[in-house]
């Protein structure tokens, strides 16, 4: 109960803006939950082999790298309020045009051009929590974040899967994917109602003035850095995350024969076990800091990576995907809340749209290594190989950020208050 207390009066402190981003995230979420989880089945349902689901798969996490960081300008230049809507709603209209195409080409186009609309939505959020808070609430604030997010995923991929075999009792199972990808556009769609009614304080643009350009440099020279250290770590961990997570659904269906609404539930599990990690997250960073902390959650999930790797037990690998989950996710929040606390507001935007678009390439890179290894080496094999390379990553990404952020910690800037409206 004092747990819970703790965390209730942490919400109350927050400002009307987040609460509203925070209903904005659990439409947008469980929409998105929904939708990914059965995706990869309507590709393989229309026909198609592994190789188009790990194109359509790349060329989105492609588009999404490739204009992440003109979209975290325009954040920064234009709003988050504007980027955020005008995100949701082209995300939403291409989301429902995947559902209904059937064609190959336009199904690799449009996923290119959702990731497009996507990276805008996605590059803002983050920022715009920062700039409605302060330095002390954003531990907590960004692990509230991210377990509401978790927890819509929860709620959309149980209904993802449920829903496709309640719909498959009466229609064709092609038909039954599609009604519900139907669905899940239209409560994605929601989110946007949210938006409309967050207040954004008018942006002030930097003076071009010569006097400004010396202090400005030398600020933003550092801002860079950090940017790009935080961005070399997120390389790392992309490259690794994307051989494995776009294709835990099929990895379950491949090596285990798991129905439909099975690998919904074992996802939404999954994502469950993430969104209670997320509020033991703080509780490590008070007893080892913030590097440690997420050091040491990603270094213990690795074991449990490589169980579900290798076992021939469905409750195994059900297990070794909870906790993996679970403890690699974990440290995310608590990643952003550090970045954010060392990049001035003018870069916020930047330094999100930077990471994300790092992460993005690993995953449009290893999406076709990924189904090449799997259709090479059979679904015990190839699954085995490409979770161990995995691990690799994971160990090598977390070991670089111990090494280089050991000695950064959160700044404690009380003179920075959250905007209140």
């Amino acid at each position: 109960m004092a747990f819970y207390h703790d965390w209730k009066a942490q919400f109350r402190t927050f400002n009307r803006n987040i609460k509203l981003s925070f209903m904005m995230n659990i439409f947008t979420q469980i929409g998105m939950g929904i939708f990914m989880v059965i995706y990869n089945f309507y590709i393989r349902n229309l026909g198609f082999t592994e190789a188009v689901n790990g194109r359509v798969i790349a060329m989105g996490s492609l588009a999404t790298a490739i204009i992440l960081i003109p979209a975290g300008l325009a954040s920064d230049r234009f709003g988050r309020k504007k980027v955020i809507f005008l995100g949701i709603i082209f995300s939403g209209i291409t989301l429902f045009a995947r559902s209904i195409i059937d064609q190959q080409d336009q199904l690799i186009a449009l996923s290119f051009i959702g990731g497009l609309a996507m990276a805008f939505f996605q590059v803002s959020s983050i920022p715009w929590l920062a700039e409605n808070s302060t330095s002390e609430q954003r531990v907590n604030l960004f692990s509230i974040h991210f377990a509401m997010m978790t927890a819509a995923n929860v709620v959309g991929n149980l209904l993802g899967g449920i829903l496709t075999d309640l719909f498959s009792l009466f229609v064709s199972d092609l038909n039954s994917i599609r009604l519900t990808l139907i669905i899940g556009t239209f409560i994605f769609l929601i989110g946007a109602i949210p938006v409309t009614k967050f207040k954004e304080h008018q942006r002030k643009l930097p003076e071009r003035r010569k006097t400004t350009i010396g202090p400005k440099w030398n600020w933003k020279s550092e801002g860079i850095k950090i940017i790009i250290l935080f961005a070399v770590a997120n390389l790392l961990i992309g490259f690794g995350s994307g051989l494995v997570i776009p294709y835990l659904n099929l990895y379950f269906a491949d090596r285990f024969k798991a129905s439909t609404s099975s690998i919904g539930i074992i996802i939404s599990l999954g994502q469950a076990a993430t969104a209670v990690a997320m509020f033991i997250g703080p509780l490590i960073v008070k007893r080892v800091g913030e590097v440690k902390a997420v050091v040491t959650l990603q270094l213990f999930s690795l074991p449990f990576l490589l169980l579900t790797a290798y076992t021939e037990h469905l409750w195994l690998a059900i297990i070794g995907f909870l906790f993996r989950q679970a403890l690699m996710n974990a440290g995310n929040p608590i990643q952003m809340s550090l970045m954010m606390s060392k990049v001035n507001d003018s870069m916020k935007g930047l330094a999100n749209s930077i990471n994300q678009m790092i992460f993005n390439l690993g995953w449009a890179f290893m999406g076709p290594v990924s189904t090449g290894i799997v259709v090479k080496y059979g679904s015990y094999w190839g699954y085995s190989y490409v979770f161990s390379i995995t691990a690799s990553l994971y160990l090598i990404g977390s070991l670089y950020f111990y090494i280089v952020f050991k000695g950064i910690s959160i700044s404690k800037n009380k003179t920075a208050p959250a905007k209140t409206v």
